[in-house]
């Protein structure tokens, strides 16, 4: 059985892997996300999703494991669109999609610091944002819940019925494509059955 090495500090993308059978570790990175810098926004969630997996590989706590580095973003017309920094943001943000589509872009960086291969991959699906009114904003605003992930929003809790649906893999909404988890391993000769938990 092989070890995965979760470089986030992600609920949302533990639940996916555990929902999956698999049930690793979590080292947070450290990385500053707001340092790095690219020409669109699939390349920014590449570049951060590698340069987690390599914080946390080089560390000395994965040696012999794999270790998988992601990072989400919503591309809003080319602008990436993280995490609002305040409840002011996340309900113009939610006035501005509502009625709209955008794409939500997971980048997926997977290291076997056993052979010092890597491979990378970036997911991306459409959102079609519903359309509710200022006062169910306000009310979502007001739980906390877009404050905490990427684009202010998600699609398995409070803000679920203001979705009206995707075309793509939920798990790269949630921050964690588990199919094109083992298309990764697959590249690096592993099989998703080797992570499952006993």
């Amino acid at each position: 059985m092989k070890h995965l090495v979760l470089a986030s500090a992600s609920p949302a993308r533990l639940r996916l892997l555990r929902s999956a059978g698999i049930d690793p570790e979590v080292v947070v990175s450290g990385v500053d996300e707001e340092s790095v810098d690219a020409p669109d926004v699939a390349t920014l969630v590449a570049t951060l999703a590698r340069r987690k997996a390599e914080a946390v590989a080089g560390g000395g706590r994965a040696t012999g494991r794999l270790v998988l580095g992601c990072d989400s973003l919503l591309d809003v017309d080319g602008v990436a669109v993280g995490k609002p920094e305040s409840p002011e943001v996340a309900t113009a943000r939610w006035r501005a999609l509502r009625g709209r589509s955008a794409v939500l872009r997971t980048g997926h960086h997977l290291i076997d610091t056993a052979t010092g291969s890597a491979a990378s991959a970036v997911g991306a699906t459409a959102v079609r944002f519903g359309e509710p009114d200022d006062g169910e904003i306000a009310a979502y605003v007001a739980t906390g819940e877009p404050l905490a992930v990427a684009g202010g929003f998600t699609l398995e809790g409070r803000g679920a019925p203001f979705v009206a649906g995707i075309d793509g893999d939920p798990g790269t909404v949630m921050g964690l494509s588990l199919p094109l988890l083992r298309s990764l391993l697959a590249e690096l000769g592993h099989r998703v059955t080797e992570l499952w938990s006993p």
